[in-house]
């Protein structure tokens, strides 16, 4: 998939748990995992809100983007 989720540098950069911010953006912790570990297919926009609220970031630090041709649909 060339989309990459960088929500764990993130995270780490700030020195917050997941736990902690899955606290902050009302999701579980289950839930936020599956974001991280990109095992989800799609995200809503409210969440992407809240997430960078959160965090104090834009969209663009959470998601990275790597172009390679054989992955596209």
């Amino acid at each position: 998939m060339p989309v990459i989720i960088t929500l764990d540098q993130v995270l780490q950069d700030r020195g917050l748990s997941g736990k902690d911010v899955a606290k902050r953006v009302g999701l579980s912790e289950t839930q936020l995992s599956l974001i991280r570990s990109n095992k989800v297919r799609g995200i809503r926009f409210s969440t992407l809100a809240r997430l960078c609220h959160a965090l104090e970031c834009a969209p663009g630090e959470l998601f990275g983007y790597s172009r390679d041709d054989d992955d596209m649909v």
